[in-house]
């Protein structure tokens, strides 16, 4: 786990869009998927339930907030 993974996280966590989040910490939208999915794979847990109009918390993902 690694800062760029939680500030991804906490980022995509507060405005429940990765596009948004990737405009606030100044990265591509791709890049932040990585993090997020790279992160995940490190816990062994899906963090966000990601449709193609919504995303939201899981519950380990609220628990790791």
């Amino acid at each position: 786990m690694n800062t760029m993974q939680l500030e991804c996280f906490m980022a995509v966590a507060n405005f429940l869009n990765f596009s948004r989040a990737a405009e606030h910490l100044r990265i591509t939208q791709p890049a932040v998927s990585h993090q997020i999915s790279s992160l995940e794979d490190e816990l062994e847990a899906k963090l966000f339930h990601r449709t193609s109009k919504s995303v939201r918390l899981t519950h380990e993902g609220y628990l790791f907030t």
